[in-house]
């Protein structure tokens, strides 16, 4: 019987074994989005209330995923609900890699707070210097916050803002021109909305999606309608929607683990 920190190598290598290097052409790192979900396909609970979705074992995977990437990144949402510290703590430490993802948060108004883990972590040595993107806007209020989480330790990047969403190609453009070749894009709602709304397929047939892989981890259980989901918007025209190509499915204990890939346009 293999090991959880096996199979999840197992698993990983094979998906990103093959992983293209076309990011050189588009100036964005490749891109991996995953998140784990119910059976009915929520990712939080009433109210964007956590949940516990992931077993042992596909928690184990996130771990050795995270750091197979330059970068994590999150929205501030799951920044303020979770406080979480994308770190790479799970995997063993006689087998964890020497080298940190560096976290990334999507925080228009700058509203992370400077006690934050991310924060905290790297103040105490603990972790890389966490990177803030923000709105272009530069009001009062929001000139004091930047202030407060310079001070703190955090690294912000200016990019254009449209009815209170960052641009996502924005983000991936000044991320590759800052040495990030690889991203994990871990959530929450909000962002994957975002990163799959990029991904739909233009009607231009020179845009490519964004998103290179997906991976779902699938728990076996049931969050209701009062759980929140994500969205994949439907296309006006046939071709709209990414082609999608499996990789592979697993079992990573109780949770069904599935990679796809997303096909560029020819």
């Amino acid at each position: 019987m293999s090991l959880p920190s096996d199979a999840a190598l197992d698993f990983l290598r094979s998906v990103f074994s093959s992983r293209s290097q076309e990011n050189a052409e588009t100036h964005r790192p490749l891109v991996t989005l995953t998140f784990a979900q119910s059976l009915d396909a929520k990712i939080a609970g009433n109210g964007r209330r956590q949940l516990l979705l992931s077993c042992p074992e596909s928690m184990l995977m996130t771990h050795w995923m995270r750091s197979m990437h330059d970068a994590i990144l999150v929205g501030i949402g799951t920044a303020l609900n979770d406080n979480p510290q994308l770190n790479t703590r799970l995997i063993p430490e006689v087998s964890r890699p020497s080298k940190s993802p560096r976290p990334v948060i999507l925080d228009a108004e700058l509203r992370l707070p400077i006690d934050c883990k991310l924060l905290s972590n790297f103040r105490q040595g603990r972790g890389l210097q966490p990177w803030i993107f923000c709105s272009s806007s530069n009001f009062l209020e929001m000139s004091n916050r930047k202030f407060a989480l310079l001070e703190a330790g955090a690294i912000i990047f200016n990019v254009t803002c449209e009815n209170g969403f960052l641009s996502i190609p924005q983000v991936l453009e000044e991320l590759y021109n800052q040495g990030i070749r690889s991203l994990m894009v871990e959530g929450g709602a909000t962002v994957i909305n975002s990163f799959l709304k990029c991904t739909q397929q233009s009607h231009d047939s020179t845009v490519q999606p964004i998103v290179d892989t997906i991976i779902i981890a699938t728990a076996p259980m049931f969050v209701g309608n009062g759980g929140v989901g994500y969205e994949v918007s439907c296309a006006e025209r046939a071709g709209e929607v990414p082609t999608l190509q499996r990789i592979r499915t697993v079992l990573m204990g109780t949770d069904t683990v599935t990679a796809v890939r997303i096909l560029r346009r020819q």
